[in-house]
C-alpha cells in the first residue's frame, strides 16, 4: 500500500469480504438529499412488503418518489439516528429503516429481517459542493459515516492530521451530507498509524478524539504483525454486525439544557451532542459482555478507567447491555442490573446518563427515595436500578415493616442473577453493608450453602447450638462471592484491596480486567494534566509558649494540634485568603472566556468557615466584583470564639440547598467553591480551572481531589494548582502508583489472618470460653437481643477490658503494650473483612472472633483524649510568612519528580554593603511611615555574611542577568530572615509582617550585591 488509492482498496476489500457489506455506487448518490435512494428502495421492497404494495396502490408509478420524499423530511427533522432506530411514518404507517440484532436466536424472522439490512461502502462521492469523499458507509440508503484516509508511505506523505485539516477546511459542515445528526453520524480521519474521529463537522472549532487502542499505556496503536497499526478499525469496529450494534445500542443523541445570562436576565438553552464511544468505552464494554456471555455470573471484573474517562457512559452502556444479555442456550443470565454507588447522595449525572440511554420507558429505576423503594425495585425485577449501597442494609426490615402494616412484599431471589455495577470501587465493594447486599441478592443461596454445610456436622448437636452454629454460618457465607452475583467495579485508582477482591483476569492473565490510563487520557487529550502548571508554598512561623502551665501531650497530637492552631488563625488564614483571591482576580477569572472557576481545598470543617467569612470581609473590603464564593462542608460548625453562634452550610451559603449547590456554582453567579471533604471524589465541573490547596493529601485522596480539574472544555486550555501544604514530590509519589495500569503487589491470605488471630490470643486478656459464651448469646437467632442478652454481652466482654487496664498503670493514659495491641485488634478486624470474600472455604472460629472482637474494640477504654484543646489560650504566633518556593510541572513518565530549579555551581567573592544601607533605612522610613533606625544597620549588614557563607547565591550574581538574580534572591529571603531571628528578632518582625517592606528590602539588597560582585 503506497497510496491513497491502494488504502482505499484494501479497507474496501476487507469489508466487502470479510466485513458483510456490498459495494456502493458514487454514482447512486443523490446529492439533492444525501441519500441512496436505490438501497433505500430495495430495502423496502425487500423487508416490508407489504407497505410497498399499500404505497404502490396510493402513489402508482410515485411509490419511491414519495417514499423518498417522506424518508428525507423525517431526516431533516428527526435525524439519521432516530430514524433508523424508531423508522418514519408515511401513508399512516411506520416504515422501518433498520432492523437490529435480536437479544436471542428464538425468533427467526428478527434474524432474517437484520440479515436483510443492506450495509454499503462507497468510493469516491461527489456532494454538492464538489467535495471529495474517499469513503462513505451507509445503511439501507442512509448515509452514517465518512472516511478520509491518508497514507504516510505515499508521495505526498500526508498523515492523519492532514485528514483532520481537509474536515475543517475543506468539508461544509452545512451540506446535507454533514449537517449535524441529520445524515452521518460520525467521521473517521485514518492513517496507517492513528484513527481520530468526531460527530459534528463546524470548521475550524472541529473537535477531533482519537480513536486509538492505546500503546504502552500511552496513545497511539501498537505494532501489528504483517499490517497496519489502524486495521482494527476496518477488521473489526466497521464490520457490518459491530457497525449495527455501534448505531442500535452505543450512538446517543445526548441532550443538555444549561442556564445562561442575557441582557434581559437568564434563559435555559438546550444543547445537543452525539456521543460516540470512545474506543476503550466500546472496547471495555464488548470484553466484558464477550466474557459474561461465556462464563456467566459470578465473576468480580475491576475496571480501571481514568478519572475524565467517560465513566458514566461507559456504566451506562455496560447496563443496557447486561440486561439483555442471553447465553448460547438463550437464557437470560442476569435477571437485574444493579447500580450501586456509595454517596449517600446519588450521582445525577450518572442516573441521568443511564435513563438516557434507555429507549423503553420502565428499563431503569432511580431509588432516590427509601429501602421500600429500593424493596420493592427488586421485587418487581426491574431490569436496571440506581441505588446506593447504604440502603442494603434495611431491606430486610423494610420487608419487616410492610408486613406490619398489611403489605406484603415477595422478596424471592431464588434463581435469579444480578449484575452490580459499582461506580467507585473503594469503600462500596467491602465490608458489612456489601455483605448485607449479597444476602438480599440470594438469601436462598446462602441458605443452601448452610444446609450443605451441615451434612457432615456432628449430629448430637442441641437445638440451640443448631441454630447458633446456623446464624455464625449465615454471617460467613454473605461475606463471600456469591454464584449468582457478578461484580463491575470501576475506579481510576485501585487499592491492592480492590485488585484481589475483583480479580478476573483479562485476555492477558492480568488484573485489572480492562484499563484506561491517565497517561493514556492525557496523551490523547481527554483530560488536562493536572500537574502541568503546580505552585508550591512554603511556611515560616514562630510560636511562643503564653500559659505558665504545661500541658502533655504525645509528640504527634503536639505536632498536630500545633499545626492545626496555625492554620487556623486567623492572620495566617487572611495571608492565604489574600493570595487566592488576587490570583484569582488576576489570572483565574480571564480564564475560558472569562467564565473559569476555582476550588479552594481545605483542611477542616472549621478551616471551611472561616475561610468563607474571611473570602467574603477580603471581597467586600476590595470591592471587587465578579467572584462569589460557596461553601461545602457537612454538619454544623460553632466557632470556639463565638460559642454563641452556628454555621451551616445552607446558612452561609444565603439559603442555597445542599442538593442545589452543583447548579448555583455552575451558574454565571458564583466563581469559587470552598470545601471540607465534599466535591472532592465524583464532582464534575469542566469549567473549574484552579485549585487552592490547604489541606495534606496522599495517596488516592491526593488523584481524586487534584483530579477534579481534569475535564475539558471549550477554550480550557490549561489548570493551575497552588499548593500551600504538600511539595512537589508529595504529588508525584501520590500520583505515580495510578498514572499508568495498577498492578496488585503481595496479597494476605487466611493463613495470615489465622496467625495473627493466635498473637492476640496469646494476650491471653480473653479466652477460647468467652469467644464460645458470646457467640452462644449473639447468634442466638434474635434479630435483635433482648436487654437480658445485652446484659450478657456486656458481662462477657467487660472481663477483658479488665484486663485491657491492667495493661496500664495509668487509667487516664494508652500505654504502648495498650496501644500495640488495640492495634493488632484492629489489623485483624480489618484483615477478617477482605479475607472472608476470598478465601474459598469457611471458618467459623474466624467469625465468632470476629464478632466478639469486634464488640470488645468498642468497649476498650480510649484513656485521655484532649479533643478540644484551645491552644489560643497557650500559644501566640509570633510571626507567619509564606513563600513560593517551586513551581512548573511534576513530571510522571521519568519515574522521578522534577527536580527544583537553582543554582548549583559553586563561586566565591565578597561584599560590603554598608554605604547602601542608611539609604535604605531612609527609604523604608519615608515610604512605609517605619522606625527602622540605625540600630537596624546591624541586621541589614548581616546579609554580607549570609553571602559570604552561600557561594551559591554570588555565582547566581556571578552568571545571570540582574532582573533573574533578583527573583533568586527573592526566593532566598525568607530563609535568611529566619536564620536571623534569634539575633535581630523584631527587625525580622518588622519586614516578615508586611510583604511590601519585605520586597523592598529584598529588591534593594539584591540590587547591591550584583553590583558588588560585578565592580569585583
Amino acid at each position: 500500500m503506497h497510496t491513497e488509492y491502494d488504502f482505499e482498496n484494501e479497507i474496501e476489500a476487507t469489508l466487502l469480504n470479510d466485513g458483510g457489506y456490498q459495494k456502493g455506487s458514487a454514482k447512486s448518490y443523490d446529492k439533492s438529499t444525501a441519500l441512496f435512494p436505490d438501497d433505500v428502495v430495495a430495502f423496502i421492497q425487500t423487508t416490508q412488503p407489504k407497505l410497498w404494495a399499500r404505497l404502490e396502490l396510493l402513489f402508482k408509478d410515485q411509490a419511491a418518489a414519495e417514499l423518498l420524499k417522506a424518508l428525507n423530511q423525517e431526516l431533516n427533522i428527526k435525524g439519521s439516528l432516530k430514524v433508523l432506530r424508531e423508522g418514519f411514518r408515511i401513508a399512516n404507517r411506520t416504515a422501518k429503516m433498520a432492523y437490529f440484532a435480536p437479544n436471542s436466536t428464538l425468533n427467526e424472522t428478527s434474524k432474517a429481517q437484520y440479515d436483510a439490512n443492506i450495509v454499503t461502502v462507497t468510493r469516491q462521492v461527489i456532494t454538492e459542493f464538489n467535495e471529495r469523499i474517499d469513503l462513505v458507509i451507509a445503511i439501507n440508503g442512509i448515509p452514517i459515516a465518512t472516511l478520509e484516509l491518508k497514507n504516510g508511505l505515499s508521495a505526498t506523505g500526508w498523515t492523519v492530521e492532514d485528514a483532520i485539516s481537509q474536515y475543517k477546511k475543506e468539508r461544509n459542515p452545512q451540506g446535507k451530507l454533514f449537517t449535524f445528526k441529520k445524515r452521518t453520524l460520525v467521521h473517521f480521519a485514518v492513517d496507517t498509524d492513528e484513527v481520530y474521529m468526531t460527530t459534528k463537522l463546524d470548521g475550524e472549532n472541529t473537535r477531533f478524539l482519537p480513536f486509538n487502542r492505546g500503546f504502552n499505556d500511552g496513545k497511539g496503536n501498537p505494532p501489528v504483525e504483517n499490517d497496519v497499526k489502524t486495521a482494527y478499525l476496518w477488521r473489526e469496529i466497521l464490520l457490518k454486525d459491530s457497525l449495527m450494534e455501534l448505531v442500535g445500542r452505543f450512538l446517543h443523541l445526548n441532550r443538555e439544557e444549561r442556564k445562561v445570562r442575557t441582557e434581559s436576565g437568564f434563559r435555559y438553552i438546550t444543547t445537543e451532542s452525539m456521543i460516540f464511544p470512545r474506543f476503550h468505552q466500546l472496547d471495555a464494554v464488548r470484553k466484558l459482555i464477550s466474557h459474561a456471555k461465556i462464563h456467566g455470573s459470578g465473576k468480580n471484573y475491576l475496571i480501571q478507567h481514568s478519572a475524565g474517562s467517560g465513566k458514566s457512559n461507559t456504566i451506562a452502556w455496560l447496563a443496557h447491555h447486561l440486561v439483555s444479555l442471553h447465553n448460547t442456550f438463550d437464557e437470560k443470565i442476569f435477571h437485574s442490573v444493579i447500580i450501586v454507588t456509595d454517596r449517600v447522595v446519588l450521582d445525577r449525572q450518572l442516573q441521568d446518563t443511564v435513563a438516557q440511554f434507555g429507549q423503553t420507558d420502565g428499563v431503569v429505576k432511580k431509588i432516590d427515595k427509601d429501602t421500600h423503594q429500593l424493596t420493592a425495585a427488586i421485587a418487581a425485577n426491574v431490569p436496571i436500578i440506581i441505588t446506593t449501597i447504604q440502603k442494603f442494609p434495611y431491606v430486610m426490615h423494610s420487608i419487616q415493616t410492610k408486613a406490619k402494616h398489611g403489605e406484603h412484599i415477595v422478596l424471592d431471589t431464588e434463581g435469579k442473577r444480578f449484575a452490580v455495577i459499582i461506580d467507585e470501587a473503594h469503600s462500596s465493594q467491602s465490608g458489612e453493608t456489601a455483605s448485607e447486599l449479597r444476602q438480599v441478592l440470594n438469601k436462598s443461596g446462602i441458605e443452601a450453602a448452610i444446609a450443605a454445610e451441615f451434612m457432615d456436622l456432628d449430629e448430637t448437636l442441641s437445638a440451640d447450638e443448631l441454630a447458633v452454629q446456623q446464624a455464625v454460618l449465615r454471617e460467613q457465607f454473605k461475606r463471600k462471592r456469591q454464584e449468582n452475583l457478578s461484580f463491575f467495579a470501576f475506579t481510576a485508582t485501585p487499592k491492592w484491596k480492590t485488585l484481589a477482591l475483583f480479580d478476573e483476569s483479562n485476555e492477558h492473565g492480568k488484573t485489572p480486567f480492562h484499563s484506561y490510563t491517565m497517561k493514556q487520557a492525557v496523551e490523547e487529550g481527554f483530560i488536562l494534566d493536572v500537574l502541568a502548571n503546580y505552585t508550591t508554598y512554603k511556611q515560616y512561623f514562630r510560636l511562643l509558649r503564653a500559659a505558665e502551665a504545661d500541658i502533655e501531650l504525645p509528640k504527634h497530637k503536639a505536632k498536630k494540634e500545633l499545626m492545626r492552631f496555625v492554620n487556623l488563625h486567623p492572620s495566617v488564614i487572611s495571608q492565604k485568603v489574600e493570595i487566592i483571591i488576587e490570583h484569582f482576580y488576576a489570572v483565574t477569572r480571564h480564564k475560558l472566556g472569562g467564565h473559569a472557576k476555582a476550588m479552594v481545598v481545605t483542611s477542616s470543617r472549621e478551616s471551611a468557615v472561616r475561610y468563607k467569612l474571611a473570602f467574603d470581609d477580603y471581597i467586600a473590603e476590595k470591592g471587587y466584583e465578579g467572584i462569589k464564593s460557596l461553601v461545602a462542608f457537612s454538619g454544623r460548625v460553632i466557632l470556639p470564639e463565638q460559642s454563641e453562634k452556628e454555621y451551616s452550610e445552607p446558612q452561609m451559603n444565603g439559603g442555597i440547598k445542599e442538593t442545589k449547590l452543583p447548579d448555583h456554582f455552575d451558574s454565571d453567579n458564583y466563581q469559587v467553591l470552598l470545601v471540607a471533604d465534599k466535591y472532592q471524589t465524583g464532582f464534575d465541573q469542566p469549567l473549574l480551572h484552579t485549585m487552592f490547596v490547604d489541606k495534606v493529601l496522599s495517596g488516592v485522596q491526593a488523584v481524586q481531589t487534584l483530579s477534579r480539574l481534569n475535564r475539558t472544555a471549550k477554550g480550557k486550555e490549561d489548570t493551575f494548582v497552588l499548593d500551600f501544604v504538600n511539595s512537589h514530590e508529595d504529588i508525584f509519589e501520590a500520583f505515580k502508583p495510578y498514572y499508568q495500569r495498577t498492578e496488585a503487589g503481595e496479597m494476605p491470605d487466611n493463613e495470615k489472618l489465622a496467625d495473627l488471630g493466635n498473637t492476640l490470643d496469646e494476650w491471653n486478656i480473653y479466652f477460647a470460653q468467652d469467644i464460645e459464651d458470646f457467640a452462644a448469646v449473639w447468634f442466638g437467632g434474635r434479630t435483635t437481643p433482648t436487654h437480658g442478652e445485652h446484659k450478657k454481652l456486656n458481662a462477657i466482654i467487660d472481663k477483658a477490658v479488665e484486663k485491657y487496664r491492667h495493661l496500664s498503670d495509668d487509667p487516664n493514659r494508652n500505654t504502648e503494650q495498650q496501644k500495640l495491641f488495640k492495634s493488632q485488634l484492629q489489623s485483624y478486624l480489618n484483615l477478617y473483612l477482605f479475607v472472608s470474600q476470598i478465601v474459598p472455604y469457611a471458618d467459623s472460629l474466624h467469625e465468632k472472633r470476629y464478632v466478639y472482637l469486634k464488640a470488645l474494640m468498642m468497649k476498650l477504654p480510649r484513656g485521655l483524649q484532649p479533643e478540644n484543646l484551645d491552644l489560643s489560650k497557650m500559644a501566640v504566633l509570633q510571626y507567619y510568612r509564606l513563600q513560593q518556593i517551586s513551581e512548573g510541572s511534576i513530571t510522571l513518565n521519568n519515574g522521578e519528580a522534577n527536580p527544583l530549579k537553582g543554582s548549583t555551581d559553586v563561586g566565591t567573592g565578597q561584599v560590603s554593603l554598608s554605604e547602601e544601607l542608611d539609604k535604605l533605612i531612609k527609604e523604608l522610613n519615608e515610604s512605609f511611615t517605619t522606625e527602622f533606625t540605625l540600630e537596624d544597620l546591624l541586621f541589614f549588614e548581616s546579609i554580607e555574611k549570609f553571602a559570604q557563607n552561600h557561594p551559591d547565591i554570588l555565582n547566581a550574581a556571578n552568571n545571570n542577568p540582574l532582573a533573574s538574580f533578583i527573583d533568586y534572591f527573592n526566593s532566598r529571603i525568607d530563609d535568611l530572615l529566619v536564620s536571623l531571628f534569634e539575633k535581630f528578632g523584631e527587625s525580622v518582625t518588622k519586614v516578615l509582617n508586611n510583604p511590601k517592606i519585605k520586597h523592598k528590602v529584598s529588591r534593594r539588597l539584591a540590587k547591591a550585591i550584583y553590583e558588588k560582585v560585578h565592580k569585583g
